[in-house]
């Protein structure tokens, strides 16, 4: 058994529930699917404490995968890595940027419309509420898992985010990286709206030709085309910050190789967990959350959406198990702690006498002092009969369990 009034069967229930829907349709289908009735906070706290032990669970796994440093399994020929973050909601009015990874596996390029495009499967997610360094440290449990480290290329694509390069040198520093296409046409399309107005027709003319040259050809006559752009309108300062936003990434932005090689441009995967993983769940309408019950909800989305619930409550039952454990003993050693100990250690002689003193005087009192025996103690409901006359003799009960006291044959001769 596990702490709480449900059995381990209705609280994984429950929890499962809680991780898919919000806490009050949570219990109503609880009660639905079998007809246990519970509250909503009760729904809250079973889900929330589940989720964080499935959090305790990951970051003890993340200090074994350090400490011993265990061999990764096996790779993909081609894998995917990306990461982005999304905002949530919290109590109070703040807004926080939970980081989401994702992980594939890239197949083989496909043609639709007319175009290469490529596809990416077996994807999952791991995602955390925390800053940037310590979400690549905790990461580490689903980049050891997927085989990051022993995959044959890995493909990072992501926005260009400076804390996004510091997470792909920490787990992979020879992965190829990609800045997202439609990230890299967003600054482009910045570019001509400042010029010539958004939406215009001049404005869509130009963006669709610098684009297909930037897909088709790199990037290298596109960044000139925008340097002579910046130089003609000095008044606009937003030109340079757009530009310069390019020319550091001109590196990854190698779109003709990238699509020769049979690689994804496009980081659709990461923002489609972004939504799946996060927003679905915590971002409803009139959601606000606490800032430490946000992880152990993603921990739980992160066991739902990656298919592997059966496995992470399997681990959450241990952990529970171990930490009911734990208390247990915590309390029993504290109790015999607490308890006096008794015996002749336990005497102690005034601090001015001798230990010897003391014994010799108490041996003598005792030799010369004739204790009396104790008198027995007096019964605490002294015994009591019934009078001759009583109703309960009369009653048939009475007749059959008191029977006056008569003379024997041999008395009576």
């Amino acid at each position: 058994m596990v702490p709480g009034s449900l059995t381990p069967h209705l609280q994984a229930c429950l929890t499962r529930l809680g991780s898919w829907l919000p806490f009050e349709k949570a219990a109503g289908m609880l009660d639905a699917l079998l007809r246990v009735e519970v509250s909503e906070p009760s729904a809250r706290r079973h889900t929330e404490t589940w989720g964080a032990a499935q959090a305790a669970v990951q970051a003890e796994e993340v200090a074994h995968l350090e400490r011993d440093l265990p061999p990764a399994p096996p790779g993909p020929e081609k894998q995917l890595l990306s990461v982005d973050g999304a905002m949530v909601s919290l109590v109070g009015g703040e807004w926080a940027e939970v980081k989401t990874l994702v992980l594939g596996v890239i197949g083989a390029p496909v043609q639709e419309e007319g175009e290469w495009v490529v596809h990416t499967q077996d994807l999952s997610y791991f995602s955390r509420l925390t800053d940037a360094q310590t979400f690549g440290h905790l990461a580490l449990v689903e980049t050891h898992r997927r085989g990051v480290e022993t995959a044959a290329e890995v493909i990072a694509v992501t926005d260009g985010a400076e804390w996004e390069q510091g997470f792909i040198d920490y787990h992979r520093t020879d992965a190829v990286r990609i800045l997202d296409f439609a990230h890299a046409a967003e600054r482009v399309a910045e570019i001509g709206a400042a010029v010539w107005g958004a939406q215009t027709p001049t404005t869509q003319t130009w963006l669709k030709e610098q684009l297909k040259q930037l897909k088709n050809e790199g990037p290298g006559e596109v960044l000139a085309a925008l340097r002579a752009l910046t130089q003609a309108h000095p008044l606009l300062p937003e030109l340079a910050e757009h530009l310069t936003y390019l020319e550091k990434r001109e590196g990854h932005m190698q779109y003709p190789d990238y699509r020769a090689a049979g690689w994804p441009i496009g980081s659709g995967a990461v923002e489609s967990g972004n939504k799946v993983v996060v927003e679905t769940r915590l971002k409803g309408a009139g959601m606000h959350w606490a800032r430490e019950h946000v992880n152990p909800m993603l921990a739980l989305r992160n066991a739902v959406c990656n298919d592997r619930w059966d496995e992470a409550w399997e681990e959450m039952l241990g952990y529970q198990r171990q930490q009911q454990e734990q208390l247990k003993r915590t309390r029993r050693e504290r109790h015999l702690a607490a308890r006096p100990v008794r015996g002749a250690d336990e005497r102690t002689a005034p601090p001015d006498v001798p230990t010897s003193v003391v014994a010799v005087s108490a041996s003598a009192v005792v030799e010369s002092v004739e204790v009396a025996p104790a008198p027995p103690p007096e019964h605490p409901h002294p015994r009591w009969r019934p009078a001759p006359d009583h109703p309960w003799r009369r009653s048939p009960i009475g007749k059959a369990r008191y029977q006056p006291s008569s003379p024997s044959p041999s008395a009576k001769k």
